[in-house]
């Protein structure tokens, strides 16, 4: 559950360890983020399918142990006291399944590791806003503020170029460039 909500919605490892049952509002589909980078809350809203794993992590753990009081961890293997998880505690088993898939790392390219999964969330956004015709540059502000970034300039740290969100770019602009050939013909 931890690396499809690092995933499906590019938190923190720090606001994953963080959360609490009451920050999350399986109603409204909201996680409250609190103490982010700079001591901020913001609000993450989530889809459907992310509720309901969400939702049937909740219920497996409350088979498991019982409920789960709101001013506790959410996830913790502390089950008595309900301690709160560390990054370390995340970062260990994703570098034990990241050697168990015997990835061929090419010379100079850094090993995955868990802000990757950021990075990936925010890419991914780009690329749908792409295909779904959206101006990625009109929605820049919302993936910086869904992030809990300042500005969209710290948002462009997590914008690696990929193959695919340069070959929507390109199309982007071939498409523009032909209205514009168009206009100038006239």
């Amino acid at each position: 559950m931890i690396f499809a909500i690092l995933h499906g919605l590019g938190l923190r490892v720090g606001e994953v360890c963080r959360l609490h049952r009451k920050d999350v509002d399986l109603d409204s589909r909201l996680l409250v983020i609190r103490k982010t980078k700079f001591g901020k809350d913001r609000l993450v809203p989530f889809g459907p399918r992310m509720a309901r794993e969400i939702s049937d992590y909740l219920q497996s753990e409350e088979v498991r142990s019982g409920a789960i009081p709101s001013d506790c961890p959410l996830f913790s293997f502390d089950k008595d006291k309900r301690r709160l998880i560390r990054p370390t505690t995340i970062s260990a088993p994703f570098h034990e399944l990241i050697l168990g898939l015997n990835l061929v790392i090419p010379a100079g390219v850094t090993p995955p590791h868990l802000p990757c999964f950021r990075h990936s969330f925010a890419v991914g956004t780009l690329l749908r806003w792409y295909r779904a015709g959206i101006d990625p540059m009109s929605r820049l502000l919302d993936l910086s503020t869904f992030l809990g970034h300042v500005s969209p300039s710290s948002t462009a740290v997590y914008l690696t170029i990929t193959t695919e969100l340069l070959e929507c770019a390109n199309q982007r602009f071939a498409h523009f460039a032909a209205g514009s050939r168009k206009e100038c013909v006239r």
